[in-house]
C-alpha cells in the first residue's frame, strides 16, 4: 500500500503531478521553454498531450511499435485488443495543428479491483526525457480514478528497473504468476 500512498495520497497531488506534464511545453530542440509570447518561440513550441481516445490510427501505432523494435502483430488483433481494453492511453507530440503519436499504453481490467497494463511504448526519440514516466503516471491516475487498487504489468528484462523506480515490485505478496502457452 505504500506505493499508492506516495503517489495518490490526495487527489490534488495526483492531479498536479500529471496535469503539469500535460501542459509541458518544449522548444524545437527539446529544451523546456517557459510560456513566452515571442513569435519564434511560439512557432517552434510543441506540446506533449495525453488522450484516452480509442480511435487510434493502427498504422501510426504500428510505426511506433516498429520504431522500438517490437515484432509486428496482425492489425485486426491489435484493433480487437484496443476495443476490449479497459483503458487506452496515448501520448502525442502536438506542434501547431499537427500531431504525432509518440507513446501508447493500455490496460485490461475486471472493472472492480484489478488491472494489468500492457503494450507500454515510447518512441526512441522521446525516451530518457521523463515521458515514459509521465505516461505511466497518467495511466495509473486513470486506473485509480476508477477505484482500481491492484495494478500489475509484465516487463521485459531491460525495462524492469524503469518500473521499479516508479514503485512497482516483483511479487510483493510472494505469489508466483504462472503462464500457459499453446504447444
Amino acid at each position: 500500500m505504500g506505493f499508492w500512498k506516495t503517489w495518490f495520497s490526495t487527489p490534488e497531488s495526483a492531479t498536479s503531478r500529471t496535469q503539469s506534464f500535460e501542459e509541458h511545453t518544449v522548444d524545437a530542440t527539446g529544451n523546456s521553454n517557459p510560456k513566452s509570447d515571442t513569435s519564434a518561440a511560439t512557432r517552434n513550441a510543441e506540446r506533449i498531450v495525453f488522450s484516452t481516445e480509442r480511435d487510434i490510427d493502427l498504422y501510426e501505432l504500428e510505426e511506433l511499435c516498429d520504431a522500438v523494435g517490437w515484432s509486428r502483430r496482425p492489425l485486426r488483433k491489435v484493433k480487437k485488443a484496443i476495443e476490449h481494453s479497459f483503458l487506452v492511453a496515448s501520448m502525442w507530440q502536438v506542434r501547431g495543428n499537427q500531431r504525432r503519436l509518440i507513446g501508447f499504453a493500455r490496460a485490461t481490467s475486471d472493472h472492480a479491483f484489478n488491472a494489468t497494463i500492457w503494450d507500454v511504448v515510447v518512441h526512441p526519440d522521446f525516451q530518457s526525457k521523463g515521458l515514459g514516466k509521465a505516461l505511466m503516471k497518467y495511466v495509473l491516475k486513470k486506473l485509480r480514478s476508477e477505484e482500481i487498487s491492484n495494478v500489475t504489468l509484465f516487463a521485459d528484462p531491460h525495462v524492469v528497473d524503469f518500473y521499479r523506480t516508479m514503485g512497482f515490485m516483483a511479487d510483493p505478496e510472494g505469489i508466483k504468476g504462472m503462464f500457459w502457452y499453446p504447444h
